[in-house]
């Protein structure tokens, strides 16, 4: 099957049996035709529609290291530090067309850490998992699947392990293997377009001890798998969504693009042999969440700093519908925005050029300088959210509904006091108005401020990370050569040898020999 158009995509949903989604107390009939789900539905639509369009075609898509193909990025194993690059400027590219999140990265970032970890199995245990993963990913190429990467468990008690907690299916496990195939239990939360997915990735969300095997379990599934529940989750300010309209798109800030979230609950799924590619292997499970966490706080300097050019526009346009464009103090705070915006972006290219090739023969970034960019875009997005608030002003929150505009008997009031600078529409300085709301406080700001604080596991996680990877040994022993004198040869010696070896050179004159 070539790659899909936005469509033929939309398309593809509507043939899946019907999920079962509850959204606002009910289970609803149909989830695609929900405004929440639709316009979630039209992001990710955009990674579609954008790969057939001639002048990103070239951004979008990549030759499949399978079979030599044509296929969609996201569906793409990276095969150089291009490539990686590549996908984080195709994330920005889509984070400035649709200012939210557009909820393929996870299965992008997943394919490519399980690629990396089944050949790593089967190469110290003698397990058949590559083989039967790569027949996986040539089934995503080949149908341009959307595949929601399911890592994140609901955890319960955060103080104790898996095996530890009270409810054992805080933690999705292994609850019956069978000659065939395993039973799964549990939930999966902030499971970002899983509606909106053909097929899940399961995986381990934290590294295991050899007695917590039923925890170890890596599979694949459809999304319309027999046991699966959906629980939509709420965001801020999206019933504006509903209803319809003029008022209601007014309200919105955004009525096309929207992001998407829910509560992924296995109740007893059944997944066949050939889907599984971890079954117990604990010792692998804190290996791919290393990799796939990296890969996706690489995609982090892609896709908010996107969203971050839409604020840095918001900024700029709003300061010209208020008349203060030319004020000094705007203009620096919109040189900030940006100066902090391309810092992010600069973290996401470096880990990329940065990367390296693996044994399994897909690229993985620089884990430091990935974890680094997460880090980065845990504050950074936020100031730049600041300013903007500070430049659009305290309209941004007082503005009355849409319906009060189209009201005959308010709209001419409405029009006259709300105007701006000389020579500006109203409606427009309006809706600008709205969408900075909405990208700051409202569903926006969910893929731009909360995902950039919690998207891709902690701030804390990363730093755990960066403190595991920085070498501060190594660099002690650079600190000791400087200060005490060492030759080169000294100091490579001990960075061989056992990193603090560096020791002060003996001096005939010297009365006390000085050590580190």
């Amino acid at each position: 099957m070539a790659m899909m158009n936005a469509q033929q995509y939309r398309d593809s949903l509507a043939r899946r049996k019907p999920l079962k989604v509850y959204l606002d107390g009910k289970l609803l009939d149909d989830p695609l035709a929900h405004p929440y789900v639709r316009t979630s539905m039209n992001s990710v639509a955009l990674t579609y529609e954008l790969a057939q369009d001639a002048e990103h075609r070239q951004l979008m898509t990549a030759r499949s290291a399978l079979t030599g193909e044509t296929i969609n990025r996201f569906c793409h194993l990276h095969q150089s530090t291009e490539d990686l690059i590549n996908k984080v400027r195709m994330q920005r590219l889509l984070g400035q067309r649709c200012g939210t999140c557009f909820q393929r990265c996870v299965g992008l970032d997943a394919l490519n850490a399980v690629f990396a970890t089944t050949f790593d199995m089967d190469r110290r245990l003698g397990t058949g998992y590559h083989a039967r993963f790569r027949k996986f990913a040539l089934a995503m190429e080949q149908n341009d699947w959307i595949v929601d990467g399911a890592m994140t468990d609901v955890k319960g008690d955060r103080g104790k392990r898996p095996s530890e907690q009270q409810d054992q299916d805080m933690y999705l496990r292994v609850v019956e293997r069978r000659r065939d195939g395993v039973v799964i239990r549990g939930a999966k939360a902030h499971q970002t377009g899983a509606i909106n997915s053909h097929m899940v990735l399961v995986m381990p969300t934290a590294s295991l001890k050899p007695d917590e095997k039923d925890y170890a379990i890596t599979c694949a599934l459809p999304a319309d798998a027999d046991g699966i529940t959906y629980v939509y989750g709420r965001q801020s300010c999206d019933e504006r969504k509903l209803g319809g309209g003029e008022a209601s798109d007014m309200d919105a800030g955004s009525s096309t693009y929207g992001g998407q979230e829910a509560l992924m609950i296995f109740d007893d799924v059944f997944v066949p042999e050939d889907m599984i590619f971890m079954n117990g292997e604990t010792e692998f499970a804190g290996t791919l969440v290393d990799l796939f966490a990296s890969y996706h706080r690489q995609s982090y300097g892609g896709c908010k700093v996107g969203n971050g050019d839409v604020a840095i526009g918001a900024a700029a346009s709003i300061a010209e519908y208020n008349g203060v464009a030319k004020a000094s103090h705007i203009k620096d705070k919109i040189v900030e925005m940006n100066h902090l915006n391309e810092t992010l972006f600069a973290c996401g290219i470096a880990c990329s050029a940065n990367g390296a090739k693996l044994p399994a023969g897909n690229f993985f970034v620089d884990a430091l300088l990935a974890n680094v960019c997460k880090q980065n875009v845990t504050r950074l997005p936020y100031e730049i959210a600041r300013l903007l608030q500070d430049i659009a002003g305290g309209l941004m929150v007082t503005l009355p509904s849409g319906k009060d505009w189209l009201n005959p008997a308010t709209r001419e009031l409405l029009q006259k006091y709300l105007a701006g600078a000389a020579g500006t529409s109203t409606y427009e300085r309006v809706r600008m108005l709205r969408l900075i709301e909405n990208l700051t406080m409202g569903r926006a700001a969910v893929a731009y401020l909360t995902e950039s604080m919690h998207g891709a596991g902690s701030p804390q996680a990363q730093r755990v990370l960066i403190s595991r990877l920085a070498k501060v040994e190594e660099k002690k022993v650079y600190a000791k050569s400087l200060a005490l004198n060492n030759s080169v040869e000294t100091v490579e010696a001990a960075i061989r040898t056992g990193l603090q070896k560096v020791r002060a050179p003996k001096k005939a004159d010297a009365a006390v020999p000085v050590t580190a």
